[in-house]
């Protein structure tokens, strides 16, 4: 009998609770770190690692606001979505060397949407060959990255030359989720000094420009 090693999973089987709630308002709430795994905060999105990949780099991008489908969210909020999106798969070519992608939104149950109440954007790197028997006939993908490591380098990537702290800001959103038609709030938490992330600047001249990291 052929064995498959994963001991650093003994600390997740050892210390693992289930969280009653949705659990990217959850993830949000917390300060940025391997725990939550958000790599990057935006004004109105954020983009955090799957804690259960497809594949090691498998990203999805949340709007804060708690809601089920993109009709129900501003304009503003899905063409950020869109743009972190998109970078997404710029930090991946540049750390992963990644060669294709999957991107898609699974929106409601008979769709296969794994968070029915917070609609999300997967991200997931490919590789030729990244499918081989133990994909097909065991049903079972084997990922040679621990999620840590992963965390750390997408995010260090993210970070890269901004010259600010890691973490998006430093601090978690204010609680009290968002849903559609209710007033927007910087969520980017607040850095040193109780001063927010960007200093309230224009959002297009502050989250997007800074997006842009030299290959």
């Amino acid at each position: 009998m052929n064995h498959l090693w994963s001991p650093w999973r003994m600390s997740y089987i050892e210390n693992h609770t289930k969280e009653h709630g949705c659990v990217f308002c959850i993830a949000q709430a917390k300060t940025d770190s391997e725990e939550n795994l958000i790599a990057f905060r935006g004004k109105n999105a954020y983009v955090i690692l799957n804690r259960f990949p497809y594949t090691s780099g498998h990203l999805m991008v949340i709007p804060f606001s708690h809601t089920s489908n993109l009709e129900e969210l501003d304009a503003e909020t899905r063409a950020e979505m869109m743009e972190l999106a998109s970078h997404c798969t710029t930090i991946l070519r540049k750390v992963y060397r990644t060669q294709s992608f999957n991107m898609g939104i699974n929106i409601g149950e008979a769709a296969g949407a794994g968070v029915l109440g917070h609609v999300h954007i997967h991200i997931v790197p490919r590789w030729a060959g990244d499918t081989n028997f133990m994909s097909s006939v065991g049903e079972t993908r084997v990922l040679p990255e621990a999620l840590e490591d992963t965390y750390r380098r997408v995010r260090d990537a993210f970070h890269q030359g901004r010259g600010g702290k890691k973490g998006g800001g430093g601090g978690p959103p204010p609680r009290g989720g968002g849903g559609a038609g209710k007033k927007k709030e910087d969520r980017r938490g607040a850095g040193p000094g109780g001063k927010m992330a960007g200093g309230g600047e224009d959002h297009h001249a502050q989250i997007f420009p800074r997006l842009e990291i030299p290959i």
